[in-house]
């Protein structure tokens, strides 16, 4: 009997599932949505509105049919860019999760955005007697947020892959004794980004203010969490690997020092490399990246064909520690 080898890297085949289920679950969710807007048609004007202005005034409008397409289309496109992200850079257990939250949010999206806008507008004759309140705006973008943290927590970790070869001999090393403990931590923080995200919510809690959308100062309060969660990590290399998580707990990632394959400085440009800055997934063979300004980084190659990369303060001296915890695993895995 012939046995064929499957030459498809194992995480290929997890992103894959992962992709498929997560993109599936957020056509339907803008699908069943579609439907239900659509069943609504003769209770709604033949133009709905679509977009309102200052003081909550109707300024667009779109026929139904209309409505339903540009919904649709917009959270199918969303969903093909996401699923791009998951089966191309998904060598990470971390990005399969954020793809396959982010398709559902997606998906989730579409539908809010039909039903919310649709359903406010149900038992009217025409669009500009359409009111919709300043908390709806809140609902659409945050209401998916749920599907999707329960699509990311379904996408299953990695499985343990220690290294089978010795980091390389000329690697840089931390100068310790055999039975000599080291920890070394630092906070990576701050950069462009900050300073950007600080301009959006100071922008959005004065456009809430100036239209009198009180329920719209959640927005400001949400972003400023999520630029908290973003832009300040916590690193720490120590004997049982590396460690980068935000100071807020998540997002995060651990890389046992049996996994490391090689630790090292490298320089990195946050628009070139990775796209922008924050937690990212980088052009070059999917690694993982806190990147929060450009410069230094310690880059931390793992068994599977995956990395990290955070920049960050003293990266030699991380790097070195990390190549020496990582000789330490592999010896302590070894017989005798």
């Amino acid at each position: 009997m012939t046995t064929h080898h499957d030459p498809t890297p194992a995480w290929r085949r997890r992103a894959r599932r992962s992709t498929l289920w997560s993109s599936l679950a957020g056509l339907i969710l803008t699908l069943a949505a579609a439907a239900t807007v659509w069943s609504w048609r003769g209770d709604l004007p033949d133009q709905v509105a679509t977009h309102w202005g200052p003081g909550g005034v109707p300024d667009d409008t779109m026929s139904v049919t209309g409505m339903i397409a540009v919904a649709t289309v917009t959270a199918v496109v969303l969903l093909a860019l996401f699923a791009v992200v998951g089966l191309a850079w998904g060598s990470s257990a971390s990005t399969r999760r954020t793809a396959a939250g982010a398709a559902v949010w997606s998906g989730g999206l579409g539908a809010a955005l039909l039903l919310v806008t649709a359903g406010f507008q149900r038992g009217l004759d025409t669009p500009q007697a359409a009111e919709l309140p300043g908390w709806a705006l809140a609902v659409i973008l945050l209401a998916p947020l749920l599907p999707a943290v329960v699509a990311a927590a379904l996408v299953p970790g990695d499985p343990a892959q220690p290294a089978e070869r010795p980091v390389a001999a000329d690697a840089p090393r931390a100068t310790l004794t055999d039975s000599e403990r080291a920890v070394w931590m630092r906070t990576a923080q701050g950069g462009a980004a900050l300073v950007l995200g600080i301009g959006a919510v100071v922008a959005t809690t004065v456009l809430a203010v100036v239209a009198q959308l009180w329920a719209m100062l959640l927005v400001p309060v949400l972003l400023a969490v999520l630029f908290a969660a973003m832009f300040a990590f916590r690193v720490r290399v120590d004997a049982t690997g590396f460690t980068v998580r935000s100071v807020l707990g998540w997002p995060g990632t651990h890389v046992p020092a049996d996994e490391v394959v090689e630790a090292s400085v490298t320089r990195v440009s946050p628009l070139g490399d990775f796209g922008g800055w924050g937690w990212r997934v980088g052009f070059d063979k999917g690694r993982v990246g806190v990147v929060l300004r450009s410069g230094e980084a310690v880059l931390v190659e793992r068994t599977g064909g995956r990395g990290v990369v955070v920049t960050v303060d003293d990266a030699a001296r991380a790097a070195a520690l990390l190549n020496t915890m990582a000789d330490r695993a592999r010896a302590d895995r070894t017989p005798g």
